[in-house]
């Protein structure tokens, strides 16, 4: 997880707080693609979900991926924090 601390208490600046929140939405899009490339939230072949079946799948997709990348996800926020924080 990220954990840069710039005071005694531990609490991250409001600019590191900025940078860390907009790392995080970068690695949550990209897992939401790559979920996406996947096939997570498809329905099965079996079932004619209409048109909105897509719409609403990509929202599970971005949900999920938001949970993961909130979660620790694959690291690529820490990295991308860092880089922008110039670490």
């Amino acid at each position: 997880m990220i954990s840069p601390m710039n005071d005694v208490t531990g609490a991250l600046s409001p600019t590191d707080a900025k940078l860390k929140q907009a790392a995080v939405q970068l690695e949550s899009a990209f897992l939401a693609e790559m979920l996406k490339s996947a096939g997570f939230g498809d329905a099965p072949e079996g079932f004619g979900g209409g048109a909105g079946e897509e719409h609403f799948a990509s929202f599970l997709r971005e949900a999920q991926a938001k949970t993961m990348a909130e979660s620790g996800g694959l690291g690529l926020a820490e990295h991308l924090f860092n880089a922008l924080k110039g670490v």
